[in-house]
C-alpha cells in the first residue's frame, strides 16, 4: 500500500516515468486504467475521441494515500478517533460516484436495447447506434474504474482502521439485423452477464452470524480460517449486523479476499427476523458459523440445526477476556500499511 510520503513523491518528483518505472501498479488498475477503449464519449453530445485515462500507477497511489493521509494527520491526537469516520467518507465518495455511474449504464443499455428492437436500416440510425453503444461503453469504463478506485481506498481503510469499509445502505445482443446491431446486441449481451457475475458469487455459502456485542474477534477468526482451509471457495453470509459478531465476519472476509453476502431484514413487522433465517436455511449452507444471542439467533440456531446444517457454535463464555481483545488484527496490519 502506498503511503502519504510516496504519495508527496509522486508528485513532487519532475520525473514522473522514472518513478513510475521503479513501482508496479496492480492488475486491477492496469486493467481499469492501462487499456481504454479506442474511442469514448466523456460527456453526452460529445463526438467520439481519443481520450487518455490517468496513469494507472498515479491513480492507484493517489487513492491510497488520500484515505492515509486522514489517519497521519490526526494520529496521537485528540482528534484520532474521527479519522476512521473521515476515511470512510472519502471511501463512499468514490461509491456514491459508481453508482451513479451504474444507474447511467442501466439506463443507456435500456436504450440500446430499446433501439436494437426496432431495426432501421438508414445511416442516421446506425449512426445514432454506434454513438449510443459508445456511449455507453465509456460510462462503464468510467464506472469500472471508480469501482477499482473505491476497492483501493477501501482496502487502504480496513489496513488502517482494522475493520472493513462497507456502505451506509446497497450492496461490495434478427437475421434482417446490420452488422452494427448484431455487435450492440452482443454488447448487451454480455453485458448482461457480467452485471450476473458481479452479483452472483460464486461458491459453497457458510452462513455467519452473531451478536451484536461480541468482541473476541480471534476465535471467530480462527474457525473460519479451518473451514477455509476445507473449503477454499467458500462465500460467507451474514445477518448483516454493522458491529459486533458479523462485522467481526466482515473484517475476515476482507483480509482474506473471501465473498461476503449481507442478508439483512427485508420489510418490517416482527416475523421479519424469522423469515429470514428461515430464508438462510434455503439458500443450503454448507456449515455455519453461529454466536450465542438473542431469541432470534436461536431460531436461526434451530432452523439450520432442523436443515442438516453443520454448525460451529460459541457460547458467550468462550470469549477471552475484553482486556485480551484488541481489534482484528489491528497493529499488524498498520505495520503492514
Amino acid at each position: 500500500m502506498p503511503d502519504t510520503d510516496t504519495s508527496r513523491s509522486v508528485r513532487n518528483f519532475a520525473d514522473l516515468p522514472a518513478l513510475y518505472a521503479a513501482m508496479t501498479e496492480t492488475p486491477d488498475f492496469q486493467r481499469a486504467f492501462g487499456d481504454p477503449i479506442p474511442l469514448s464519449i466523456i460527456e453526452p453530445g460529445d463526438a467520439p475521441g481519443e481520450h487518455d485515462m490517468p496513469e494507472p500507477l498515479a491513480v492507484q497511489a493517489e487513492c491510497g494515500a488520500i484515505v492515509a493521509a486522514m489517519f497521519d494527520l490526526f494520529a496521537d491526537t485528540r482528534m484520532a478517533p474521527l479519522a476512521a469516520e473521515v476515511a470512510w467518507g472519502i471511501v463512499n465518495s468514490f461509491h456514491f460516484v459508481a453508482q451513479k455511474l451504474e444507474r447511467r449504464e442501466d439506463a443507456l443499455a435500456d436504450e440500446l436495447g430499446e433501439l436494437a428492437r426496432r431495426p432501421d436500416l438508414s445511416e442516421v440510425y446506425n449512426n445514432e447506434m454506434e454513438e449510443k453503444q459508445i456511449l455507453c461503453q465509456s460510462v462503464a469504463e468510467h464506472r469500472a474504474a471508480m469501482e477499482c478506485c473505491r476497492d483501493y481506498a477501501a482496502e487502504m481503510y480496513r489496513v488502517q482502521s482494522g475493520w472493513p469499509w462497507s456502505p451506509s445502505r446497497g450492496s461490495r445482443a434478427s437475421k434482417a439485423s446490420t452488422a452494427t446491431q448484431v455487435a450492440i446486441q452482443d454488447y448487451l449481451r454480455q453485458r448482461e452477464l457480467d452485471q450476473r457475475e458481479r452479483y452472483l458469487p460464486r461458491g459453497p455459502l457458510v452462513v455467519a452470524s452473531g451478536h451484536a456485542q461480541w468482541h473476541d474477534w480471534q476465535l471467530v477468526w480462527d474457525r473460519l480460517d479451518a473451514i477455509r482451509e476445507r473449503i477454499t471457495t467458500m462465500t460467507v453470509v451474514t445477518t448483516a449486523q454493522r458491529k459486533g459478531f458479523d462485522a467481526i465476519v466482515a473484517a475476515w472476509c476482507a483480509s482474506r479476499n473471501v465473498p461476503l453476502l449481507a442478508f439483512g431484514l427485508m420489510g418490517g413487522g416482527r416475523r421479519a427476523p424469522f423469515l429470514r433465517n428461515r430464508k438462510l436455511a434455503e439458500l443450503k449452507p454448507v456449515e455455519a458459523v453461529l454466536g450465542e444471542g438473542s431469541g432470534i439467533q436461536a431460531n436461526l440456531y434451530q432452523t439450520l440445526r432442523q436443515a442438516g446444517v453443520p454448525i460451529h457454535a460459541f457460547r458467550k463464555a468462550d470469549q477471552a477476556p475484553v482486556a485480551q481483545v484488541g481489534r482484528p488484527g489491528g497493529a499488524l496490519l498498520r505495520r503492514a500499511a
